[in-house]
């Protein structure tokens, strides 16, 4: 069993528009879609539809949230928190004809520190009566909630036996990063933005070394994190696939060439995938191999959808060790 927890869940509004996006211009969509996510839900959405356990918890929800959620496809969570007034947040997202895609996120409700350990409480709950596998933490932390919550969960669910992933980014990624060697985390899943800001280089630096097949900075800087604790560190690349470091090896896989409806929710995918396949028992380069073929086929998807690749697009994948 695996199981998600999404600290700051939303409803994602997609706005797709004919014509490239003209900032300063007034512009209609022409078609608008509301959607109950949150990356926890995408993961758990993708885990779900290729037939593994799964179960999704959210940190709180309201009834906007939970309606849309209903009947709408995706894994039906578990709220830890009941609070009245909470109002989950809405994420906008601009998709153009060519695939580019736009962001505006919302904050989320303000919770505090004594809502955070309750939550954490539940959760802890939660993971012990299904005896999960795995609990992935993924996403933002809502405002008000103590920078280091990722870390504080990872701590309190070691009891549990359970493996834990991290997908984090914003104030959430530099706090796990600093206490790593006390959290127990098996996964950490930075995309390049989130390793460069760990690492304290500049993003377009390490793009850049990306786009031109350089990958020395990436594997040496999850290497460096996989010494501090991290047992493995899965960094998503984009359209350049994606890089494993663990205590077996380093390896890189490219991705397929696709054509890029959505980039949202393919880092969800491809955590997904690599968790089916380590619930599968798969060595660490299929692994990583299942984790760009389920990246890939969600940018195929508009929207945040997941897509499902078939096993022949898993073989498909080009993977090559490192030295």
């Amino acid at each position: 069993m695996i199981i998600t927890f999404t600290a700051n869940p939303s409803i994602d509004r997609t706005l797709r528009l004919d014509a490239e996006l003209r900032r300063g211009h007034f512009q209609r969509a022409h078609q608008v879609s509301d959607e109950a996510s949150g990356k926890g839900i995408n993961v758990a959405t993708a885990l779900r539809d290729a037939d593994e356990p799964v179960l999704a918890v959210v940190a709180f929800a309201d009834p906007a949230y939970l309606g849309l959620m209903s009947g709408a496809g995706r894994v039906e969570p578990l709220v830890a928190l009941v609070k009245a007034g909470l109002r989950v947040r809405t994420n906008i997202t601009i998709t153009e004809p060519d695939g580019t895609t736009t962001k505006v996120n919302e904050p989320g409700p303000g919770l505090d520190a004594e809502d955070a350990a309750m939550i954490t409480d539940a959760l802890v709950h939660i993971v012990r009566q299904y005896r999960a596998d795995w609990v992935a933490l993924s996403g933002s932390l809502p405002p008000g909630v103590p920078d280091d919550w990722y870390v504080q969960i990872s701590r309190a669910l070691q009891v549990t036996g359970c493996r834990i992933a991290v997908d984090a980014s914003d104030r959430a990624l530099p706090a796990v990063v600093e206490r790593l060697e006390s959290t127990g985390i098996g996964l950490l899943k930075p995309n390049v933005d989130e390793l460069a800001q760990v690492l304290g280089v500049p993003a377009a630096e390490l793009q850049d070394a990306v786009d031109h097949g350089d990958l020395d900075a990436v594997t040496a800087g999850a290497g460096r994190l996989h010494e501090r604790g991290v047992e493995e560190v899965l960094v998503t690349l984009g359209g350049a696939g994606a890089v494993l470091v663990s205590a077996e090896g380093s390896w890189q896989a490219e991705a397929p060439s696709v054509k890029v409806r959505s980039t949202v929710g393919a880092g969800d995918a491809a955590l997904a995938g690599y968790l089916l396949a380590w619930q599968r028992g798969m060595a660490p380069d299929v692994r990583l191999a299942y984790a760009v073929a389920h990246g890939s086929a969600a940018v195929e998807v508009p929207g945040s959808g997941h897509g499902k690749p078939r096993q022949d697009d898993v073989a498909a994948v080009r993977v090559r060790r490192l030295e």
